[in-house]
């Protein structure tokens, strides 16, 4: 069963997160999100993505640690992998791209916002974040790159260091949302962003883009090998697992 709807509107293409309610991030969830921006990558008739969720609870949770926190070295090895290119090949895609932020963007979930163009979200009790060190996780290294670029060094400090998840006024004011809208002028408002986006030049659109991401591609090639063992040895530390496995007590 497919974990993700794809519709068309006016030359965009609206990829719709559909794993049940949290839309907590598995390789297979991964792998068809993936297999979908490969698609808009490559079809000429598409101008636009908007990044979305079937529901108004949750955008994503972030990683399925219920099924992750069980997981083999070598399986999360694959996982937290497929992670990170997944999110490098949104970030770079040579085309707009708006996350509708219809629930809460947790961790993982909030990492797949960050590396689209612009942010959308709902307005009320909507919330953004990485609780990740708190759970004895470093943000991964990916994310804070791009985290640093969206919303300047000081910001994402506060956000990466404190670990707290934050309301959408205060995400728009620290630079991590670009609007808050009623819950039901998310989608369509981010569809017309991304129309909007799409009608303009498309090869100047693409340079344009590609200069903006081209620095943090690069720092991130570079760095990402030895930054995912990093990662993925403190996933597998004692003191990670036992705060990884209260949290999931919780829900």
């Amino acid at each position: 069963m497919s974990m993700i709807n794809m519709e068309y509107h006016d030359g965009v293409a609206c990829i719709t997160l559909a794993k049940g309610t949290t839309n907590a991030l598995d390789l297979q969830l991964l792998t068809e999100l993936s297999e979908n921006i490969t698609r808009v990558s490559k079809s000429p008739d598409v101008h636009g993505l908007v990044l979305t969720s079937s529901n108004e609870k949750f955008f994503s949770i972030g990683f399925d640690v219920h099924t992750l926190y069980e997981a083999s070295r070598e399986d999360f090895t694959d996982f937290y992998r497929a992670f990170n290119r997944t999110c490098l090949e949104l970030y770079t895609l040579l085309k707009p791209t708006v996350a509708a932020v219809t629930g809460h963007a947790i961790a993982g979930g909030c990492a797949l916002t960050l590396c689209c163009d612009y942010r959308y979200i709902a307005e009320g009790r909507k919330l953004m974040g990485f609780n990740v060190l708190k759970l004895g996780l470093p943000v991964p290294y990916l994310v804070g790159c791009i985290l640093q670029q969206t919303t300047g060094a000081r910001t994402a400090r506060e956000i990466a260091d404190t670990g707290e998840f934050y309301l959408p006024e205060k995400l728009l004011q620290m630079g991590m949302v670009d609007c808050v809208l009623p819950q039901e002028e998310v989608i369509p408002r981010s569809i017309e962003k991304a129309c909007s986006l799409g009608v303009l030049p498309q090869k100047s659109f693409a340079i344009t883009k590609r200069n903006r991401v081209e620095k943090i591609k690069k720092q991130v090639e570079e760095h990402l090998k030895k930054e995912e063992y990093s990662f993925v040895d403190c996933w597998f530390s004692q003191e990670a697992r036992t705060l990884i496995k209260k949290a999931m007590e919780k829900f």
